[in-house]
């Protein structure tokens, strides 16, 4: 069966899209970013129980990230001769490694450890994605095969979280990384039985990755998605405080209206895969309008109730299609080499995710959350005139020798 799914140019045939393995790939999407989110229920007593401060504890979410950043810029490179399928099996073996050794970690290195793990299975991963699914479907049905995986985003935010927070009161925090073990283990199987042989295509070298980024456009494209990302996580890394503060909510109202968010984000990536086969430019530039447009309302306007909450779900809405859109991007523009441009794409997003809270920070410190909702939206406002703008959407040459 694996033999008959794969063509002579590495994509699967037009008469047999492999919508299993982009199920996998969807239910390993959901493993990675549960696994990623879990601290952040997990932190009070996950700090007691090793005798740390929560300060410390919190280093997990941080090892995570920057060891997902560097192995996006380097796993194409690393794993260059060996089959995507063996090496999309080996991000779940270490998704079930690190959870494992969390689980049972005594102290606070060897939680780091394990979190290391995950950084190198999520920045891998997320690297590749975008050139598998590629190659499991055809072209026509791209966009639709990235929302169907990238609902595993959106699954995790709905329900990592709060269904982590409650199985840690009830069994324990450590009980929580075994039962995200064991789904890492039903991840594996079902990528085993379904992911067919995916031979290493394109040059897959360090060289690569600046020969991508000098093609033209490519880099304008690359800082639209740092300004992107970087105005929706300033946004999102302080929405409780906004909405405690200025909406005037308590705990239980903050959970239900993120909860609305996540349930509207999942939507968006259906959104996303539906507008996307119309309109790439469209969709790339009118979801940040629109979260811009949102974080200047906020900004200006909030303090009622159903009308913050009612924004806050609509910006989960059309965010739910922004890694949709950026994903389908790479395989249109940069088809030669959607690895690299995977690497680049992820090494962008997790800069913006510190840029944002980081800057965010600041702002907040400094003037209140409302003035990060407004450089949010300023931020978000020039993303959208720099994809109009220079972003090509069709395939963007590479440059002479």
């Amino acid at each position: 069966m694996q033999d008959a799914l794969e063509t002579e140019g590495g994509r699967v045939s037009e008469a047999a899209p492999a919508w299993g393995a982009v199920v996998a790939m969807g239910l390993g999407v959901f493993g990675l970013v549960g696994a990623e989110f879990l601290p952040a229920s997990l932190l009070t007593p996950m700090a007691a129980e090793l005798g740390v401060t929560e300060g410390m504890a919190g280093q997990a979410v941080t090892a995570t990230a920057a060891v997902a950043l560097v192995t996006s810029l380097l796993i194409a490179t690393i794993t260059r001769r060996i089959d995507r399928r063996y090496v999309l099996l080996g991000f779940s073996v270490l998704l079930i490694l690190s959870n494992l050794l969390v689980a049972a970690a005594p102290n606070l290195p060897l939680l780091l450890a394990g979190r290391i793990l995950l950084g190198v299975a999520l920045g891998g991963f997320w690297t590749l994605s975008a050139a598998t699914v590629m190659r499991l479907v055809p072209e026509r049905n791209v966009p639709r095969a990235l929302s169907i995986m990238l609902s595993g985003v959106s699954a995790a935010t709905i329900f990592a979280a709060p269904v982590g927070s409650y199985l840690g009161d009830l069994a324990g925090w450590r009980t929580v990384f075994l039962a995200a073990a064991g789904l890492g283990v039903l991840t594996l199987i079902v990528q085993f039985a379904t992911l067919p042989s995916l031979p290493p295509r394109g040059r897959a070298r360090l060289g690569s990755l600046v020969e991508v980024l000098s093609r033209r456009a490519v880099g304008y494209a690359m800082l639209a998605i740092l300004m992107v990302f970087t105005g929706h996580f300033a946004f999102f890394t302080y929405i409780r405080p906004f909405l405690e503060t200025v909406t005037g909510v308590g705990v239980t109202g903050v959970s239900t209206i993120l909860l609305g968010f996540g349930i509207a984000n999942l939507l968006g990536n259906y959104l996303g895969g539906f507008l996307l086969e119309r309109s790439l430019r469209l969709t790339l530039a009118i979801m940040p309008l629109i979260m811009g447009t949102l974080a200047l309302a906020l900004s200006a306007i909030g303090g009622t109730l159903f009308l913050d909450a009612a924004m806050v779900v609509a910006w989960g809405l059309a965010f739910g299609a922004v890694p949709v859109g950026w994903s389908t991007w790479i395989t249109r523009a940069v088809p030669d080499e959607a690895e690299s441009a995977g690497g680049l794409l992820v090494a962008a997003i997790n800069l913006a995710i510190a840029t944002g809270a980081a800057v965010g920070g600041l702002i907040f410190d400094a003037s209140g959350v409302g003035t990060v909702f407004l450089a949010s939206g300023i931020v978000l406002i020039a993303a959208t005139l720099a994809i109009l703008g220079r972003v090509q959407t069709k395939a963007l040459a590479a440059k002479a020798a």
